[in-house]
Formats: C-alpha cells, structure tokens, sequence
C-alpha cells in the first residue's frame, strides 16, 4: 500500500519474494494465522532442518505434529492462506487504522503511520517525567490494565535494556513503547472506543503516573516473568 513498486502486487507475489531472501523463517501464529497456539520454523538448509526435527523430537514432539494437536495443524495451515486474503486484511487494516485515528484525535502519542496488527503508544513521550530505570513503557502498561483491564505489552527497557559487559552501566533501547495487539475477529468497533477512552483517562493523569522497580527477575528474559512494585 505505501512501498513504491508494490502497490499493484497481490499479497502472495510479496509474501513469496519476501520468503526468497531468507535462508530460513520463524513465525509465531497466534495473530495472524489465525489459530489459538502455535507457530512454525521454515529452513533451506537441509542438514539444519533435520537438527531441528532431531530437538523437537526430544524438548516438543514428533515433527509430524509438532507438540500441537492436529486440529491446531490445520487451522495454520488454513489461516495461513486465509490471512493473505485482500478481503480479510482490508478488514484487518481499518481495525487497527480507527483505533489508531481515534488516539491521534485524542492526541495520545503513538508511531505513525498504523501498521497491521498492532498500535504502539509513545511511552516516552507521553511520561517523560519517568526515566527510564524506572520503566516508563511498563509504568504506562500498568496504568492502562488498572485504569480499565486493557492488556498490553511493554517493548522497551524492561524487555531490551542490557548491561554493558566491559562497563558495567546499563545500555537502553531507543524506544519506550507499548503494543496494543488487536486480536482478530473479536472487537467491534465499541471495543476500540473503550480503549480510546481508557487510554484518554490515562493521559489526563499522566503527570501523577510513577516508574517501577524490578523486585524479582530471571537470568534471561525478564520481561516474561519480573515482578515489579512502584517506586
């Protein structure tokens, strides 16, 4: 729709250039494929493929189904096609489009233009008060599901930041955002308002919004299980 060159491509002359440049491909499914679990790992390379089928075997399953029941099998392998439907995805594109309208109206920062599943709220620009040690995305993530039960996923210190080997000092992400992943074929339009208007009671209040402090985390990937309180 706005790279030049393919405005007249369907999406399965894309899909398949796309899957060209790649020596292999890892997708998780549960968006926009169309099922409930699962996802899958695509290889070229013949002698890797079977390495990775020798793992599955011993951490998921047999190759055949993965670790996933066949009935899941199938519903990827059905949403895969259906998912390249223009149809479904003019569908797919306004829902995210209006939501990400209506918050602009509202002038709640997020990253322009919409894409297609997902709005990501500006954390940083709409708590700037909140420096980053203290978790602005996740400030702002916590705030919406205790606002009105809107769920959502923070994408930035928490998951990304790192500490520097040689230095010792924290290393943060470019980036303080929070997704709003719009699940497929359940909201109606009223749904989104709901969420426009949550997000709005946010924003009144932002400045009385405080950071967060990790009080538990693992070794490796964090943001999958830390547990914070507010500072």
């Amino acid at each position: 729709m706005r790279e030049p060159g393919y405005e007249n491509k369907s999406t399965l002359e894309i899909a398949n250039e796309m899957f060209s440049y790649a020596d292999g491909a890892l997708m998780s499914a549960k968006k926009d494929a169309l099922v409930n679990i699962g996802g899958f790992i695509a290889l070229r390379d013949a002698d890797l493929h079977q390495r990775v089928c020798n793992e599955l075997i011993l951490r998921e399953g047999f190759p055949t189904y993965g670790g996933l029941a066949g009935r899941d099998l199938e519903v990827i392998a059905r949403g895969l096609w259906e998912g390249l439907e223009e149809s479904y995805l003019a569908y797919r594109l306004a829902h995210t489009q209006y939501l990400g309208d209506r918050l602009v109206e509202e002038d709640f920062p997020i990253l322009v233009p919409p894409g297609g599943h997902a709005i990501y709220l500006d954390a940083w620009r709409c708590l700037p008060h909140i420096p980053q040690a203290e978790f602005p995305a996740q400030a702002l993530s916590v705030a919406l599901y205790i606002e009105g039960g809107i769920r959502s996923v923070e994408i930035g210190s928490v998951m990304f930041a790192e500490r520097d080997a040689e230095t010792g000092q924290m290393v943060y992400p470019a980036l303080e955002l929070v997704r709003l992943a719009i699940p497929r074929r359940v909201y109606t339009q009223t749904h989104l308002d709901y969420v426009v208007e949550t997000c709005k009671r946010v924003y009144e209040k932002r400045e009385s919004l405080r950071g967060l402090r990790i009080v538990y985390e693992p070794p490796m990937l964090r943001h999958f299980t830390a547990r914070f309180e507010l500072l």
